[in-house]
């Protein structure tokens, strides 16, 4: 079996589509000489021609095509097709600004920049380069434009975070490292911590890679320094108010238009032939502008669509706005020149426009999907998309590019969402409530529609057919949502709407529990179903929120406070009657039991709720719960009734189509085939044992092919972990291989309990290997890190091992040690099993003889 972690991409996907008003040039050229081409070589085959003139004439016309091919299309890197989902080069910069004028001093400072630091040596820190300046000034059109002309020289890729510096709550560091490590092909599937862990994977995750780095408008120095690689071959690029003093940063400061460029702006929005005709009005609208080309944008955009302005009436209409704002105490929060030009502009839209502005300030999200415009106006989605057109035409919205669904987002410059909210009153209260209602019911049936397509069988009895595309298509819908998604959560909350914010919070859990993602938010928003459901009085409600905050709290590590919460789901289900939801709240308490090591227990509740979903009809979850209850009989070292229950749970996924389960039960087959090996082995049948052997590795081969195939990069480290325990004597050295790669993918996933938990797999390989000294060094180490990790489950595990190792070598002195700390551990755990194997143990290293044996598998319940 071999793994490996996602080669660096070499393929970039097409550019985020813009709103081109211009069919190129060069696209009908091209066509017509192709098209004049195909004729000529056509006709040339009909003519009476020697047959070397007709292959003349091919030729001839074939290099006409690829002579008129290569003139017009733009030279780039071979494109080569990815070979697994994370493979896709990650392109999130926004579209450059369609009519981007001027800053040619600012466009070749950066280029000098850059291309001193493209030569200079591998020890240079990255570059980080920060442009500052007044809000409105153009900052994040330069980006835009810059990050465009330059991407050939990031071939991995570009990264781009909106940090929100001038909203009221800018985005956190460790929000835009959970995107940015997604988009990088990062799954996230266990709790990374908090921020520095996160900051480590991002090191990791960038090493080696040429990326470039966009972060628009940021608050101030503590929001960007954990965004900054440490690799030399990354770029920073970064817009702010204010400059940031960060270390080793080029900062230059971005000033306002000189009025040659701000006429040239107006010219190339309003006509050239209008601003030639009256130059002097176009030179006062850029004065009173004050040079910002937000503000001349604003201007520009309206004269266009007002074809019967003069620039003169323009003039004068702006100045008598600025004189008005002149006289009245208005916040500062926006200057006064963009004041004028917005107000301007917005006094000219036509009422549903302004109404749409106004609603569009009310939502906190930090972009949108264009449906939410019909959403706001009460009309269909194609009427609400004109008018946000229009808001864009007259330049107070803004397209920032598609996400990774391919939908294209909007969102408003922050100055023209502060003065949009600031006319929230014009707005019966009444009917602007009930404009976000909804924006927000829309949210939830899009995020339900997704979670059952991603889940089906977390919402139902059986669950609805999904197809693995429609599955990733719903995980790209929650990663392009998530901010806004929580944003919605959290305004729906503020609303009072309990209903509705248990509806989202339902959707959002199980979307980040099918993904094993975004653990910090999935635990905070089941936090808040909870609340909605005690405020709605919905017992059912409530109990399903417990059952998602276990979820989140076991994957945590947070076991005492998921054992609660799934024992109260459990027992508010039973007083309901509801006995679907029971077994799956029968399920939770075990497993989390099971996670503890308390398996004696554990096992009550997975037997009963294998029979309750059978009683349900519920093949799917009685299988699972099968393959959850065989893990339980291989850590009781009880292989057969593991093998049993498995190949019923194998025979269910295949005839359900269900793949992902199915691979799933694969791994945990092959190590119980393994096991089975191991005990054929010492019991003398070299036969039986070599064939289980090549059974075992068949089945973790497959297992792990279907994890690969599907980029689940997780899954495929756990089967590369269970083929390096398999245990066959000639194939030592490759099972170390194995688990060896499979610390490598956990380590780079940032998944601390897996690397503990192959640390542990890695003592047991050398300890067969005969390397004691070696296994000793690795045992303590999954020891320590799982001491860490305050599972003491499988610290005391590690120590029995370790104490199996020395007795195995001969060395029954170094094995009193640990196999005692283990026994007293099991003791308090009250794990009886693991408390009869390592008293057995401990008899035979006390006072026994030695003799051949081999220890049980943990469970694989991570």
């Amino acid at each position: 079996m071999t793994g490996e972690l996602p080669d660096k991409p070499q393929s970039r996907p097409q550019p985020h589509p813009q709103r081109w008003r211009r069919m190129p040039v060069a696209a009908p050229v091209s066509a017509g000489l192709a098209a004049a081409a195909a004729s000529i070589l056509a006709a040339s085959l009909e003519w009476d021609i020697p047959p070397v003139a007709k292959i003349g004439v091919t030729l001839a016309a074939a290099a006409l095509v690829g002579v008129t091919t290569w003139a017009t299309t733009e030279v780039k890197p071979r494109r080569r097709a990815p070979a697994d989902p994370g493979s896709m080069l990650p392109d999130h910069w926004p579209p450059g600004p369609e009519h981007f004028t001027g800053r040619a001093e600012a466009l070749s400072e950066l280029r000098e920049v850059f291309s001193a630091r493209r030569k200079a040596g591998d020890l240079a820190p990255p570059l980080v380069v920060s442009v500052y300046g007044r809000g409105g000034v153009g900052k994040s059109a330069l980006m835009a434009r810059f990050g465009q002309e330059v991407s050939r020289w990031f071939p991995d890729g570009r990264l781009y975070a909106d940090l929100r510096g001038g909203a009221d709550a800018p985005v956190r560091p460790d929000e835009v490292l959970i995107g940015f490590l997604r988009a990088l092909g990062v799954r996230l599937t266990t709790d990374p911590g908090g921020l520095e862990e996160l900051r480590k994977l991002w090191l990791t995750w960038t090493k080696g890679r040429k990326l470039l780095i966009g972060l628009d408008n940021a608050h101030d120095a503590d929001q960007v320094r954990p965004l900054i690689p440490a690799e030399p071959g990354c770029a920073v690029l970064v817009t702010s108010r204010q400059p940031l003093f960060l270390n080793g940063t080029h900062d230059t400061r971005l000033g306002v238009f000189s009025e040659a460029h701000g006429v040239e702006l107006l010219a190339r929005l309003a006509g050239g032939d209008r601003v030639v005709d009256d130059l002097d009005a176009a030179k006062e609208i850029v004065r009173i502008c004050d040079h910002l080309p937000l503000a001349i944008n604003i201007c520009g955009g309206r004269l266009a669509t007002r074809e019967q302005w003069t620039l003169r009436q323009m003039a004068d209409r702006l100045a008598d706005e600025r004189r008005r704002l002149d006289q009245l105490q208005v916040a500062a929060t926006v200057d006064k020149s963009v004041r004028a030009s917005v107000q301007l502009s917005y006094d000219d839209c036509t009422g549903i426009q302004r109404r749409l502005l106004r609603l569009l300030s009310a939502l906190p999200a930090p972009d949108v999907p264009g449906w939410v415009a019909g959403e706001l106006l009460d009309i269909s989605v194609l009427d609400g998309a004109d008018q946000l057109e229009a808001l864009i035409d007259a330049q107070l919205a803004e397209c920032s590019g598609a996400d990774q669904t391919g939908a294209l987002r909007y969102r408003l410059h922050d100055l023209v969402r502060v003065f949009a909210a600031e006319l929230a009153g014009q707005d019966e209260e009444e009917r602007r409530r009930a404009a976000v209602e909804r924006v927000l019911y829309g949210y939830r049936r899009r995020a339900e529609e997704a979670a059952q397509d991603r889940w089906p069988q977390d919402w139902s009895k059986g669950g609805r057919r999904s197809t693995p595309e429609v599955q990733v298509r719903a995980g790209d819908w929650l990663n392009a949502e998530r901010l806004s998604l929580l944003a919605m959560i959290d305004l729906s909350r503020r609303l009072g709407l309990w209903e509705l914010t248990g509806g989202l919070a339902r959707a959002f859990c199980s979307l980040c529990h099918s993904l094993r993602a975004y653990w910090a938010d999935w635990a905070s928003v089941a936090e808040l179903g909870c609340e909605a459901a005690g405020r709605t009085g919905d017992r059912r409600a409530l109990a399903i929120a417990l059952l998602d905050s276990a979820a989140a709290r076991g994957g945590m590590g947070v076991r005492e406070r998921a054992l609660k919460e799934s024992g109260q789901a459990l027992e508010i289900f039973t007083e309901l009657g509801e006995s679907w939801w029971a077994a799956r709240a029968m399920r939770a308490v075990g497993m989390t039991l099971f996670a503890e090591g308390n398996l004696d227990r554990a096992q009550d509740y997975l037997i009963d709720a294998i029979a309750a979903f059978k009683g349900e009809d519920d093949v799917w979850w009685m299988a699972r719960t099968q393959r959850n209850l065989a893990e339980m009989r291989m850590a009781e070292r009880r292989p057969e009734e593991a093998r049993e229950l498995l190949e019923t749970a194998l025979e269910v996924f295949k005839r359900e189509g269900n793949r992902y389960s199915e691979a799933q039960t694969l791994r945990v087959y092959g190590e119980v085939l393994a096991a089975q090996a191991r005990n054929a082995h010492r019991e003398g049948d070299p036969r039986s044992s070599a064939n289980l052997f090549t059974r075992a590795g068949f089945s973790l081969d497959r297992a792990g092919e279907m994890f690969r195939q599907r980029g689940e990069l997780w899954e495929e480290a756990r089967c590369l972990r269970a083929a390096g325990e398999v245990g066959d004597p000639s194939n030592g050295l490759r099972e170390l291989d194995h688990v060896r790669r499979a610390e490598e993918i956990l380590t780079a996933l940032g998944d601390a309990w897996g690397v503990a938990r192959t640390a542990l797999s890695s003592g047991r390989v050398l300890a067969r290997l005969g390397r004691i000294a070696e296994a000793d060094a690795e045992l303590r180490r999954a020891m320590r890190a799982f001491e860490e990790l305050e599972d003491r489950w499988w610290m005391a595990l590690s120590l029995r091992h370790l104490g199996e190792a020395h007795l195995e070598a001969g060395d029954r002195p170094a094995a009193v040690p640990p196999l005692r700390q283990a026994r007293d551990i099991y003791r308090s755990l009250g794990n009886e099993a693991g408390m009869r194997r390592t008293l057995e143990l401990l008899r035979r290293a006390e006072s026994g003889p030695p003799a051949p044996g081999g220890g049980g598998e943990g469970p694989a319940v991570r």
